[in-house]
């Protein structure tokens, strides 16, 4: 019998790969997505996307969509009983997996493996040591196309912000900066790809920068005139 397995979605290239990957494995059934909002925004954390975005794209790829809204600034405390509790319920609801985009941070691994330890859920990394630089080039390659959503400007300068994720910035990334983003030098919206069922069209709208980070306001693009479409 399939694992009934939830993605811990953040919106971006890696968690919209882990789905594909996924969806790859004979034991495992994706069965819905959850991701962490911050309340005072109403966007994803970190990578600042538009909680109506989010659901859009949701819909995209097919899966049901857990919202978890966080207080911010949020304790460690108060994000450990929110996801706590969520953990509690949706293994009451018989979901025997969470799966993470992780690829070597092994401080994050660890630490997701501790909160789930005795919960009855199994912690998932699809991606698990992939060289970055292969598995971008196979990302791009299938077919993933994603926006720069945020930028780290102490790693990356802030011109990358609210750019396609392609080969052209590829090659302009400095040699410090991981391909796929890996140490949070950036972060991605996923819109279209082997995971998705249709695209998601967004437009760029206002560059803003905030708590020492420079993000991109991606909008829902309900226009066809000026969209600007990542096909």
């Amino acid at each position: 019998m399939k694992k009934r397995t939830l993605v811990s979605w953040s919106s971006g290239k890696d968690s919209a790969w882990a789905l594909y990957e996924l969806r790859q494995f004979p034991d495992i059934e994706v069965v819905g997505l959850v991701t962490t909002v911050n309340q005072a925004y109403d966007r994803v954390a970190m990578h600042a996307v538009r909680s109506d975005l989010l659901r859009c794209q949701a819909d995209a790829v097919g899966l049901p969509l857990h919202v978890l809204p966080i207080p911010y600034p949020c304790s460690n405390a108060q994000y450990e009983a929110i996801m706590g509790g969520f953990v509690a319920e949706i293994r009451g609801q018989g979901v025997e997996c969470m799966a993470f985009g992780d690829l070597y941070l092994e401080g994050v691994r660890r630490y997701r493996e501790d909160r789930l330890k005795e919960t009855g859920i199994a912690p998932v990394f699809p991606l698990w040591q992939k060289p970055t630089d292969q598995l971008i080039e196979q990302m791009l390659a299938g077919g993933l196309r994603a926006w720069i959503s945020c930028v780290d400007p102490k790693h990356l300068a802030p011109e990358f912000v609210g750019r396609r994720l392609d080969r052209a910035l590829l090659d302009e990334l400095p040699d410090k900066v991981d391909p796929c983003g890996e140490n949070g030098e950036f972060h991605t919206f996923a819109v279209d790809g082997p995971m998705f069922r249709r695209p998601v069209d967004v437009r760029v709208g206002e560059i803003v920068e905030r708590d020492g980070f420079v993000f991109a306001d991606l909008i829902p693009e309900t226009s066809a005139g000026d969209a600007l479409e990542y096909r």
